[in-house]
């Protein structure tokens, strides 16, 4: 039986507080959800407050990360596919059979860049990615509804008696979300720690979160001071320069 009170802490990780500042109205629904007169109610937490989930910022993120590592070159495995996430030694492709792909302890896999911080089916993740929960208190919050139609594409017309309602975060509110990003220490510290410079890269390319962003909805803009902050201390040139090594045909 393992005890949490007993286990040891090698190191401590430093969590980034983040914080999305919502420009116009958001919209992450939760389905299934009771307790209001909308189809696609928006999530809360336990406490009614508002919030975007941890899952969806790393899913976005990871996303943002991956296009710019392909963008530079480098081979990156094909998620959320598992079984093409893992590439095994024996029978891995030239492209993947790189130093940079090596972990120690994981001697018959390659994991690419990505895997190496957000994680693959046998790699755990480095980065832990909190709920941003809305600062303001949910009573003074009034819940909104956005009516909208299902559209036939095909018929170019509405769809006969598919109205629904949305609901969504006050309009031009500028609310706050607040969390934090537990980043662990490299697993390869003799190569540059290019986590956080990469991270924070992919959350600048972030401008609009859940659902309806075509229609308006979602779009923010970040504060990032501790990430940030933190760039100060590592050499971001020597990072770009490791990533800069992808090779670009």
């Amino acid at each position: 039986m393992i005890y949490l009170n007993q286990a040891s802490n090698t190191y401590t990780v430093k969590p980034y507080t983040i914080t999305a500042i919502i420009d116009s109205a958001l919209c992450v629904g939760a389905g299934g959800s009771s307790g209001s007169l909308a189809d696609k109610p928006i999530v809360r937490n336990s406490e009614g407050n508002l919030l975007i989930p941890g899952s969806q910022i790393k899913g976005r993120v990871r996303h943002e990360c991956e296009k710019i590592l392909r963008g530079l070159g480098w081979e990156i495995s094909e998620s959320p596919n598992a079984g093409k996430m893992v590439i095994r030694t024996n029978n891995a492709p030239a492209k993947f059979a790189r130093d940079e792909y090596k972990i120690p302890g994981y001697e018959n896999t390659y994991h690419c860049l990505i895997s190496q911080i957000f994680g693959d089916p046998v790699l755990p993740s480095r980065a832990i990615f909190d709920d941003l929960v809305c600062t303001e208190e949910p009573e003074n919050l009034a819940e909104v509804l956005r009516p909208g139609v299902t559209i036939n594409r095909r018929r170019r017309i509405a769809e006969e008696k598919k109205l629904y309602f949305l609901e969504t975060s006050p309009v031009n509110a500028k609310l706050q979300f607040k969390g934090e990003i537990h980043i662990q220490p490299s697993l390869t510290p003799e190569r540059p720690d290019y986590a956080k410079v990469l991270i924070l890269a992919g959350l600048r390319q972030i401008y609009a979160l859940g659902g309806s962003k075509s229609a308006g909805l979602g779009w923010l803009h970040w504060e990032l001071d501790e990430l940030e902050n933190e760039l100060e201390n590592i050499n971001v040139a020597e990072v770009w320069q490791f990533l800069a090594k992808g090779e670009i045909k």
